[in-house]
């Protein structure tokens, strides 16, 4: 009788931890995905309608449409308004374009990968490195956490057959081989020598596989998600969501240097979940990115509450 009621208390204990740990996940608006049992890759989630409807979108823009045959702009959306059925599409997502400031995440995740190692300390400074890095796009720091990691480690995280988020067999991916500094050494990406690199499907992935806890770990993805979460950098994506959708969560980091412009964003609210992508090379490209993101939310915002 003593055992039965041990096991009852332990089991009782163990449910409890389990509940208050999805609690606070929802009290942080952050995506409960990850305890669920709905994961699949993201590459079975693909849906011709969806990517027929956003590339009809998008080429009703005749700019856009240019931009895109010329693969100047590439797009990927996965809606995750329906955990049991969600629908990714892509327009030139397996397109490598220079990304400027988004492969930061890329840090973020070599970084924690180290942490969860023991190869690097959890330190006070790196945290607040972690921090900058994403949510002020702080170049120092991103600089700082290139040095502590070393281009080796966030390499062979990139590419670790785990994740697959640099693929040589499938366009490349995200890629850093460039401090975020003037000077020092560079790595440089196999396939079209980028420094900074991504394309938008390897990029939509990596916000999937972090919104279900695929990222190193459960709880390593959440500290991720949490260092994502409230962007700093009002522009772009952010702007036009803001306005749109004052109530939901959002989970971003962007880039822009020269005619470059990306933003990578995960929306997470009452009547919207989705992660969006887009990479322009264009002058005007931070207000098509603006544009993109009203242009896709009517697609798929809207829908029934979770």
């Amino acid at each position: 009788m003593i055992l039965k009621n041990l096991s009852n208390i332990v089991f009782f204990l163990c449910f409890t931890i389990s509940l208050s740990a999805q609690t606070n996940l929802r009290n942080l608006g952050i995506p409960y995905a990850s305890f669920t049992q709905n994961y699949k890759p993201l590459a079975v989630c693909e849906n011709t309608r969806l990517e027929a409807q956003l590339n009809q979108k998008l080429k009703q823009n005749p700019k856009w449409k240019k931009l895109i045959q010329q693969k100047k702009m590439s797009v990927a959306l996965v809606d995750m308004s329906n955990l049991k059925n969600t629908r990714f599409a892509e327009v030139n997502g397996d397109r490598m374009m220079y990304a400027a400031s988004l492969p930061k995440i890329a840090i973020l995740l070599a970084a924690v990968d180290a942490i969860d190692k023991g190869e690097l300390k959890e330190t006070a400074a790196v945290k607040k490195d972690m921090q900058l890095m994403i949510a002020k796009s702080n170049n120092q720091a991103s600089t700082r956490m290139i040095d502590r990691l070393g281009y080796h480690k966030i390499a062979n995280v990139l590419t670790n057959p785990r994740y697959n988020l640099y693929d040589q067999s499938n366009g490349g991916g995200l890629w850093v081989g460039k401090r975020y500094a003037a000077g020092g050494k560079k790595n440089p990406d196999p396939l079209q020598g980028l420094s900074h690199a991504a394309t938008a499907s390897q990029v939509a992935k990596f916000y999937y596989m972090m919104a279900y806890g695929k990222l190193v770990s459960p709880k390593r993805s959440e500290q991720m998600m949490q260092i994502m979460v409230n962007p700093k950098l009002h522009h772009k994506f952010v702007n036009t969501l803001e306005k749109i959708a004052p109530k939901a969560k959002l989970f971003r980091k962007s880039g822009s240097w020269s005619v470059f412009h990306s933003d990578s964003i995960m929306v997470w609210g009452p009547k919207r979940q989705y992660i969006l992508v887009a990479l322009v090379e264009d002058a005007d490209g931070e207000q098509i990115i603006r544009q993109i993101a009203k242009t896709v939310d009517r697609l798929v915002g809207k829908k029934k509450t979770l």
